[in-house]
């Protein structure tokens, strides 16, 4: 399958992830300590374990191309803590332009690091601050951008988004839903309760 042009293609990937982490980080720092426990739009998952899987699976792709972050942080002991020392981390290793330069061959086609971390793990970002919020009862919106962003990696994962443990099928939505609401509903996720969205 052919990739499609990434959203903001002129951006640097550590700008495009810092796009993402700060709304996200916002979201993540404004959920109580006692409420980390409660059940996310995401099948089996809380929300403490939606920061988990952002942070392993990031250090897991830069780990898979020799980018050691040092020290894994400690989501369970404080989701918020973590995400920082986490956002901080990727920082740092995403200022040296060798490491989204990194070129390999990717699910899709060959790729570079960086097209990677901006296609799927900046979407995953962008995605999953809604369910974050979700959880907690929290209210968080998209903007132009970031829905472009959303319905431009849902085009490039095709059916894979419906692959065991991403997306759940999309679910029905009124004619005149809004946009948010349509392109949440693409992914499994029901924008009125937040429920039944897979991962």
């Amino acid at each position: 399958m052919t990739q499609a042009p990434s959203v903001h293609a002129m951006d640097t990937t550590l700008t495009q992830y810092h796009e993402a982490a700060r709304p996200l980080t916002d979201v993540i720092e404004s959920v109580p300590a006692g409420e980390w426990s409660r059940r996310s739009p995401c099948d089996d998952w809380t929300a403490r374990d939606v920061v988990g899987h952002l942070v392993e699976t990031q250090r897991s792709l830069l780990a898979e191309h020799g980018v050691d972050l040092g020290p894994a942080p400690d989501v369970d002991a404080d989701p918020a803590d973590a995400w920082r020392r986490h956002t901080g981390q990727v920082t740092a290793a995403l200022a040296d332009d060798a490491v989204p330069a990194t070129a390999f061959d990717g699910f899709f086609g060959p790729t570079t690091l960086g097209e990677t971390l901006v296609r799927f793990y900046v979407w995953d970002m962008v995605v999953h601050r809604w369910d974050i919020a979700t959880a907690v009862g929290a209210g968080t919106s998209f903007t132009d951008a970031e829905l472009d962003r959303i319905e431009s990696g849902a085009e490039v994962f095709g059916d894979a988004l419906y692959m065991e443990g991403i997306c759940k099928p999309g679910v029905e939505v009124p004619a005149d839903a809004d946009r948010a609401t349509a392109v949440l509903a693409r992914l499994g996720r029901a924008a009125t309760t937040g429920v039944g969205a897979g991962r």
